[in-house]
């Protein structure tokens, strides 16, 4: 009954929860390394070998046999398997040698090969929120046994024996290997949700929208993540209209990715949008030529009657609105909404320029992702200018199109670097246990990003 009634709360929770903005998709690939690792960091078998030996408080003497010590552990073979609805099954193969004195009274050998098996049922932790294995259904099988009784004395008596001693002492001895494992495991996702810093402008959060669930292939978590300025203002991840979060097919099976989405983006570089302000003060960018009122006056007739010797042009960018990130298969932008001012630098220097013109302006810049110790980066360059509008102005009325051009060169040669430079803040990508992000491979999808992961 509280099973059921746990399953219809995390239901419940995931009704109310916001649409998830990164999808992780967790193959074998992950699970296999995970497990062998816990297992080999924690030496667990080793452990209880040689504990076997020492008298343990409330146990009694395991009839037939005294003395006995566990030693030859061999090193387990893992194999694991996803079960649709509850997590992993797994298999631990592996071999020991059993000594003592036997109810015979000579020395006894016993070389044992064994499974372990038990299902890893993977939950939501309630006070956590985070995923959490934990085993159920242990059992211990044995494969082969060998023994140096005397041959006339097999099978019967070694019959009795296993069944009076092994079978019910190595659950005892062995399960709890499974349960020191997932301790292992679970302690390499305790800083999955854990808040991470964007440089000094906020940090991200992975918290989980929903259960983690598990297929017959992989196990799939769903974010829903928290986007916050330092002040503790949330920026909300807000999906398109439509807009369905589907990893695409064709990754190996086995295979681990990760997906994050354009409304994640999007979320992340508002962080950044008083960082994407500018001031050109330098009348020369980059490879152009010295900008001058001179460039303007074949625009703009009266630039050239109020200066008809040419002063050098300065400019200032601001940001209106949140930055925003569109993704279509193959391509990714980022659209910009703001104004540009231009004013004319006076002579000598140190007197404050004046205004010439306000333009309203939207355009956009091609994305291209890549990842450094494990950030997500961006790198940008302008694609197209997509509307100029006048606003005030000490020149007169102008033809605002025709300054598209001189416009889209000015951008890319003096603002663009600036967007690049903050762009170097880098975004952090979810914690996850053995995942090399810089190995990554990146694919852009239909309103998403998508790593191919790949191990350390």
């Amino acid at each position: 009954m509280r099973q059921v009634l746990w399953v219809a709360l995390c239901s419940l929770l995931a009704g109310v929860q916001a649409e998830p903005g990164v999808l992780l998709r967790l193959g074998m690939d992950v699970m296999n390394h995970e497990v062998q690792s816990a297992m080999d960091e924690s030496h667990i078998l080793e452990q209880l070998a040689a504990e076997a030996g020492k008298p343990q408080p409330g146990m009694k003497p395991i009839k037939g046999i005294s003395n006995m010590k566990v030693k030859d552990v061999q090193l387990p073979v893992i194999t694991l398997k996803f079960v649709p609805g509850v997590g992993i099954s797994q298999c631990v193969s592996t071999g020991m040698t059993i000594t003592g004195k036997s109810f015979m009274g000579g020395n006894m050998e016993i070389i044992i090969v064994l499974n372990i098996t038990a299902t890893n049922r993977l939950a939501w932790g309630e006070e956590t929120g985070l995923p959490v294995f934990s085993s159920e259904g242990c059992e211990i099988t044995l494969v082969s046994v060998k023994t140096n009784l005397p041959s006339n004395m097999l099978p019967k008596m070694v019959k009795k024996f296993l069944d009076s001693t092994l079978h019910k002492v190595l659950p005892n001895l062995l399960c709890p290997a499974i349960d020191a494992v997932l301790v292992y495991v679970n302690r390499n996702w305790e800083h999955l949700n854990d808040p991470m810093p964007v440089g000094q402008l906020g940090t991200i959060r992975y918290a989980l929208a929903a259960p983690p669930t598990t297929t017959v292939s992989f196990i799939q978590v769903d974010f829903s993540p928290v986007v916050q300025q330092p002040a503790g203002k949330t920026i909300k991840v807000t999906a398109v209209d439509g807009e369905a979060l589907e990893f695409p097919e064709g990754y190996a099976e086995g295979s681990s990715q990760l997906l994050l989405s354009a409304a994640f983006l999007t979320a992340e570089l508002a962080l950044l949008q008083e960082s994407l302000a500018m001031n050109i003060r330098e009348p020369m960018v980059g490879e152009l030529l010295l900008q001058t009122t001179e460039i303007l006056a074949s625009f703009i007739p009266k630039v050239a009657e109020a200066y008809p010797k040419p002063r050098p042009i300065v400019a200032q960018v601001k940001i209106n609105k949140p930055p925003k990130v569109t993704i279509k298969a193959g391509s990714s932008l980022l659209h910009l909404h703001g104004t540009l001012e231009l004013f004319a630098a006076q002579r000598p220097r140190g007197q404050p320029p004046t205004f010439l013109f306000l333009l309203e302006i939207h355009f956009n810049l091609r994305i291209q992702y890549s990842v450094h110790e494990n950030q997500l980066q961006m790198a940008t360059s302008l694609n197209r200018v997509l509307s100029l509008t006048g606003g005030a102005s000490s020149v007169g009325n102008f033809n605002e199109e025709e300054l598209t051009g001189f416009v889209a060169d000015y951008l890319q040669a003096a603002y663009v670097p600036v967007v690049n430079d903050v762009l170097l803040v880098g975004f952090p990508l979810p914690d996850v246990p053995a995942v090399n992000y810089d190995l990554a491979e990146l694919d852009i999808v239909e309103n998403a990003l998508v790593l191919d992961l790949k191990l350390d």
